[in-house]
């Protein structure tokens, strides 16, 4: 199918970055990580602090939808950006509408970022974030026995690494993973999407790259399977999992790849390509039919899997 029409008039409207010279700050203010945020209504927002994996103040905002139950189930969400960008502002309407789409409390962390955070980081803030929020959940008004992470892009990378630590750490129990358009792997030339999809389609090749560099250091890394999760050598043991791609997505193929290797290990694991939509679909869901239905559908897997 040819790309969502009203995709290609917003990214007609992107401005070109030369990722030879753009800073991390630079991405930033371009990418919203100071705006307000907002987008539809939900019943209840609240922000507080927890802390880093090193004792730093790292913020969570917790979104409560109308007609929430007492103790609810409850979704941890970790934003995109490459690791580099976003934060719980930048992504505020998209966690606004699977709250509203789920009708579960979902919590958005704000975990340290690269360069100036680089790997390993951002997993370990993440996964000190879940543990953070399961013991206080009583004050969280949340069941932690229901509990899932999501994420999208970057996000969905620490999402799914999450549950890696967990296993492994004997950790919290996650009963779910919900993946939008992750990042499952840190070689920009073993996945022909990354090639097919490289440039014209909101994440091209270079910025892929550039984020590479500043999260790991690098634009390969396969070493570690908590920075390319794919290249775990045992992936059982991990929660059912949502894996959704898209069609003109560099990261496409790895994301396949990824709901494949959790099937052959075990991992009750739903897949699906949407058609027609690039990476970073969620961000326009307001304006995209499409993106709504996928991220409707995706919840209502989360809600009835809790």
């Amino acid at each position: 199918m040819p790309l969502d029409p009203v995709i290609q008039e917003i990214i007609k409207s992107l401005p070109p970055n030369d990722f030879e010279t753009l800073t991390p700050e630079e991405f930033r203010i371009g990418n919203g990580d100071y705006s307000e945020g907002g987008g539809e209504d939900v019943d209840e927002i609240e922000d507080i602090n927890l802390s880093t994996a090193n004792g730093e103040d790292m913020a969570i905002r917790i979104y409560r939808p109308e007609g929430v139950e007492a103790e609810s189930p409850v979704v941890v969400f970790f934003h995109g950006g490459g690791w580099v960008v976003g934060n719980i502002n930048s992504h505020d309407g998209q966690c606004r509408g699977l709250a509203n789409s789920s009708g579960l409390t979902v919590i958005a962390v704000d975990y340290r970022k690269a360069p100036e955070h680089p790997f390993p980081a951002p997993p370990e803030d993440c996964y000190s974030a879940v543990c953070q929020i399961v013991e206080r959940s009583e004050e969280f008004r949340i069941d932690s026995d229901r509990l899932a992470v999501a994420g999208d892009s970057a996000g969905a990378n620490l999402a799914t690494v999450v549950c890696q630590m967990s296993r492994d750490r004997n950790g919290p129990e996650i009963k779910h993973q919900m993946l939008f358009y992750g990042c499952f792997d840190i070689d920009p030339d073993r996945w022909p999407s990354h090639t097919e999809n490289g440039e014209g389609y909101i994440l091209d090749r270079e910025m892929i790259r550039w984020f590479y560099r500043n999260y790991v250091g690098s634009e390969k890394f396969v070493d570690d399977s908590y920075a390319s999760p794919i290249r775990a050598q045992d992936l059982s043991g991990l929660p059912p999992a949502q894996v959704i791609t898209a069609e003109f997505d560099p990261l496409r193929d790895e994301g396949e790849a990824y709901a494949e290797a959790l099937n052959e290990a075990g991992v009750e694991t739903y897949y699906e390509c949407v058609p027609s939509l690039p990476h970073a679909f969620l961000v326009f869901f307001e304006m995209v039919p499409a993106a709504r239905e996928v991220m409707v559908a995706a919840c209502k897997r989360l809600a009835s899997a809790l």
